[in-house]
């Protein structure tokens, strides 16, 4: 995927308080079962204290920028451990998705599953976390699958909108050249600050941009 892609996985937030999922014994066939000793938590709504136990033993920088592991030798089990805990927590799902992109495969050394399972994880868990559905509309863009993405961003877009998914929503309309709604996505993205040129120099080479 040539698209400058926004890859962070930090998406905007509802300020509304969200009910946890109760779907934890769910039985995903090949992607295993939501059940787990320690939780799973919902990401929005876990007590801080449940997040440190996590994060300061499993999902520390290290990990997440994928340099080693924390409390194995491999960062995947790391990221297992905490989407385990947490399916929907959005930037260990974009490490691992970093993770099998580094690694060339589709299930990284020490990962439990692939990294489509752990997306379908956690949209079973959480199908309304936009958070989860920007972060699989921005992977499926980098693999190449702007009308799946399309499907996803769309989605959190109506529940979280920002400037973010904006920029990514017209990227995925880029690649499908339809470059007047690739257009307007840029022009709200930019009109929220949001600073990254290459959608607009994407669009000026394409005689598609006019200021």
């Amino acid at each position: 995927m040539k698209a400058q892609l926004i890859r962070t996985g930090l998406f905007a937030l509802a300020a509304t308080a969200f009910a946890a999922p109760q779907v934890h014994a769910q039985q995903l066939g090949a992607c295993g079962s939501l059940q787990n000793h320690f939780g799973p938590y919902d990401y929005r709504t876990a007590p801080p204290d449940r997040r440190k136990i996590v994060e300061d033993y499993h999902f520390t920088p290290q990990v997440e920028h994928l340099r080693k592991g924390q409390s194995s030798s491999s960062v995947g089990a790391d990221l297992s451990y905490t989407l385990r805990a947490f399916p929907n927590h959005p930037r260990a799902l974009n490490a691992m998705a970093n993770l099998a992109r580094r690694e060339k495969t589709e299930k990284p050394k020490g990962s439990e599953f692939t990294l489509d399972c752990w997306f379908q994880r956690a949209l079973a868990f959480a199908p309304d976390d936009p958070n989860v559905l920007g972060v699989y509309g921005v992977q499926l863009l980098r693999d190449d699958k702007p009308k799946e993405a399309l499907k996803h961003l769309h989605k959190a877009e109506a529940k979280a909108p920002n400037g973010n998914l904006y920029y990514n929503i017209g990227l995925a309309y880029f690649e499908l050249k339809e470059y007047g709604k690739a257009r307007e996505y840029a022009r709200k993205a930019y009109a929220q600050g949001f600073n990254l040129p290459g959608l607009k120099e994407k669009l000026q080479r394409v005689g598609q941009w006019r200021e």
